[in-house]
């Protein structure tokens, strides 16, 4: 049985225990879900997707009903407070408890309902006489539950971080005797579900704790509590709270539903609940209180004491179309568990049996088991994919192929960074080192000394499908792997090539590393480099004016002081005045403008409609506004109404075409080096970006290896790639990539520094000639640069302050590369 065998269906319901919910799940999801279709969504630990139904019985509800403020006491009012309590009931029943047991306290959200127990736990501080509190947490923890520490510590509490694998039972009995002597509270908290893996830790840890017969409860006198972060745990696993009697539990809503979003709770055992504590009371908490005098009784319900000001009542009330259409499509809880669980499972088994021609593994998987069962593993696969050497592709290179593709996954270290380090091997020195070569958390920063900061994660939902699971199979070989693919029968069988982790084991890793030495090499490499003192010549020099429309290409071309001059210059924005790029506006390519330096003017051509021009240099300063691009800000004047309808009519949607201030700039410094000149235009990254023929030949001659492929594109020309890739400066006479090497360059006259590469999307799959999208050339370049996505070089100019605004860069001009010393 091949790899393309085990794709299939009839492979998949082998491995699968459950699939769907008793009907045609097809018809339920383009029904449910039209506006995924085409879109592999594999983000639902993200954020899971809402149902039509939903939206439509809500949107009934709501333009049929009356809700008016539940503080008031007319009929609205109290149609919306017994609406609300009714679905504080339904909270309860899906979690197998009642108001007698638990309240409903509704939060702004899972990191909310998180900080309001820090806020109120009653912390007692460290003394000379008394250890005090403590608050400790799993190291696999969400980024909001260790977040807690900084409130926790400035109380004077203790934090102490429990790695997963310390979390023990005691040898002593749990109950010293010494409760009646010591009633100091302390708060564990640790994830039903890590966001991370989808290893789900054992809810008999609640009573563990409680009964102080875990560490760290039993190495510490006191009385203990537990908060139960379960917003992963609950989006596609059943939480039975008498089997589970956690002291608090944190949820969001969007996690289970997908609608409406900025909705959690915090569920507070009501034995436990006398124990919080608060100093800021807000609208609605108060029973009496005197604004002259520090006097001040709380209400009696713990919801009412909580639930600060105005509660959320419409979002609340959509949850109740929330439970009717997920009991509705899918019948219960256990249902979607065991749905998504096949799916993750069936996923893990072929990636991680799944390698190259040479036998080396695709894939890194960290899990701490094997996918045995749903009581252990959630429906989330994180891994890393590898080359055919065994190492490591950076995240941000898989997740633009997969925008490809049009599959969503999530990439980084999805604000878990315990279990990030613990399964990438990350130490925290390595962590501070990462910070200081400029990675943040969220950013495209995938390696660091060639080393991983992060790793790519799919999970699954209840309106997840096989053929989920297969596009995203298809897309790793096709994009990933080196052909032909083959399985680890072993593997396969048995899944025990793996350590506890995942890790391919050490021979394993050995022999496809030797294998992988004796092998040839891809078809496609980097040749030699030629001595740089070679002939290079600039051929082809374009402006872009309007940012994300068509190139304007010149003979030469004044260099201004944020780059070439006018590239970049203006930019068209949508209704809400949000920046519109190729990537969600493709026809923007067939705008193409035009400027005109003797007239001062900028003319705007497109198919079908007559000529317009605004002036390059405004005579009469509109209102200023300031805009958003790529993170910075700028202060932008509006070109008229005129430009506005133009757009507005060719693109479908209302729009404007608003220009950069000529007296405001942006800095995007890379390097002290560039400190001298780091003004930008409404450039992405960099004043130019400078591509080499020779490297445009090498990924058009991999393209045409790959014409008969399943795609069936027609074959693009040498310059319809060099349009897609929309650079400033084309260079001719120099090697397949050996512009990554250099590190300054001259042309002309005017000096360059190399201020990095250029990483690049699907926006190259664009064609620039119809605005149709295709998958090469990005897969083509992937497949050449071994997963890298990089082609181009970004420059900046150098030279006397004041002084670029008198240089001319013209075609036929000698280019001269200089190499680090």
């Amino acid at each position: 049985m091949d790899f393309q065998d085990l794709c299939s269906e009839r492979s998949f319901l082998q491995i699968c225990a459950q699939y769907g919910y008793g009907g045609d799940l097809q018809d339920l999801i383009e029904r449910e879900f039209p506006r995924i279709k085409g879109t592999t969504y594999l983000d639902h630990a993200g954020a899971s997707l809402y149902p039509e139904s939903l939206l439509e019985e809500y949107f009934r509800d709501i333009s049929t009903n009356l809700y008016g403020n539940p503080h008031s006491h007319h009929a609205s009012s109290r149609l919306t407070h017994d609406t609300v309590e009714r679905v504080r009931d339904r909270v309860l029943q899906h979690f197998n408890t009642t108001s007698e047991e638990y309240s409903v306290i509704f939060t702004a959200g899972c990191t909310a309902a998180l900080k309001l127990v820090a806020e109120s736990f009653p912390w007692r501080p460290r003394s000379e006489s008394e250890a005090g509190s403590y608050f400790c947490f799993l190291t696999d923890s969400h980024t909001s539950v260790v977040g807690m520490r900084g409130l926790t510590s400035a109380l004077g509490a203790s934090a102490l971080p429990v790695p997963p694998q310390e979390l023990r039972s005691s040898t002593a009995s749990g109950v010293q005797g010494d409760e009646d002597v010591c009633q100091t509270p302390h708060l564990f908290c640790y994830p039903a579900q890590s966001n991370f893996s989808g290893r789900k830790y054992p809810l008999s840890h609640v009573k563990g704790i409680q009964a102080r017969s875990l560490y760290p409860a039993c190495d510490l006198r006191g009385r203990w509590f537990v908060l139960l972060d379960a917003a992963s745990y609950v989006s596609c696993s059943a939480l039975n709270l008498q089997n589970c009697p956690a002291d608090f539990i944190s949820i969001s809503f969007y996690k289970i539903f997908g609608f409406p979003t900025g909705l959690g709770a915090l569920l507070v055992r009501n034995d436990a609940a006398g124990i919080l504590r608060k100093a800021y009371f807000g609208g609605g908490t108060a029973a009496a209180y005197l604004s002259g005098e520090d006097y001040y009784v709380q209400a009696e319900h713990i919801s009412d004491r909580f639930e600060d000001g105005t509660i959320s009542f419409l979002n609340i009330i959509a949850l109740n179309h929330g439970f009717e259409s997920l009991y509705r499509i899918t019948g219960n809880m256990n249902n979607i568990q065991q749905h998504t669980f096949g799916l993750a499972r069936y996923t893990y088994i072929l990636l991680s049996s799944l390698c190259h021609s040479n036998g080396s593994p695709v894939a890194q998987i960290y899990t701490e088991g094997q996918f045995e069962s749903p009581i252990t593993q959630g429906a989330i696969l994180n891994f890393s994919l590898l080359d055919s050497s065994g190492q490591i592709i950076g995240y941000s290179q898989v997740d633009r192929m997969a925008a490809l593709f049009n599959i969503h996954v999530r990439t980084g270290c999805f604000c878990n960074t315990g279990a990030c380090q613990e399964f990438l091997g990350i130490s925290n020195q390595q962590m501070k080192k990462n910070l200081q070569a400029g990675h943040v958390c969220g950013d495209s920063v995938d390696l660091v000394d060639g080393r991983p900061t992060g790793s790519v994660r799919v999970s699954f939902g209840y309106m997840s499908t096989f053929q989920d699971c297969q596009k995203l199979l298809n897309f790793v070989v096709e994009c990933f792997v080196e052909k032909p693919a083959t399985v680890d029968r072993v593997r396969l069988q048995e899944l025990q090539t793996c350590d506890a982790k995942g890790r391919p084991s050490e021979e394993h890793r050995k022999a496809a590393e030797t294998k992988s030495m004796e092998e040839p090499r891809e078809r496609f490499t980097q040749r030699e480099l030629r001595t740089v003192g070679d002939a290079h010549t600039l051929t082809n020099i374009y402006i872009y004016p309007v940012k994300s429309c068509a190139a304007f290409e010149v003979h030469e071309w004044p260099v201004g002081r944020l780059g070439l001059l006018y590239d970049r210059g203006w930019m068209v924005v949508n209704g809400n005045g949000v920046c519109l790029s190729q990537k969600r506006e493709t026809r923007l390519c067939l705008i193409r403008p035009r400027v005109h330096l003797a007239s001062n003017k900028l003319f705007l051509q497109a198919s079908g409609m007559e000529t317009i021009w605004v002036p390059l240099e405004c005579e009469v300063q509109s209102q200023v506004c300031r805009r958003k691009v790529c993170g910075d800000r700028v202060d932008t004047s509006d070109c008229g109404d005129e430009a506005a309808s133009w757009l507005s009519e060719f693109l479908g949607q209302t729009c404007r075409l608003i220009r950069q201030c000529p007296d405001s700039t942006r800095g995007k410094t890379r390097t002290d080096e560039a400190a001298a000149s780091p003004f930008l235009s409404l450039v992405n990254e960099a004043q130019y970006l400078m591509i080499n023929r020779g490297s445009v030949e090498l990924i058009h001659s991999l393209m045409s290896s790959r014409q008969n492929s399943s795609e069936g594109n027609q074959l693009l020309d040498t310059q319809n790639v060099i349009r897609r890739f929309r650079a400033n400066l084309v260079i001719a006479g120099a090697e397949p990539f050996e512009e990554d090497n250099w590190s300054h360059l001259i042309i002309g006259n005017t000096r360059f520094m190399v201020a990095g590469q250029c990483g690049r999307c699907q926006m190259v799959g664009i064609d620039q000639d119809t605005g149709t999208r295709t998958k090469e050339p990005l897969i083509s370049l992937s497949a050449c640069r071994s997963g890298k996505v990089t082609f181009g070089v970004y420059l900046t100019h150098q030279g006397p302050e004041g002084s670029a605004a008198a240089r001319v860069l013209s075609v036929g001009s000698l280019v001269q590369p200089e190499t680090p010393s």
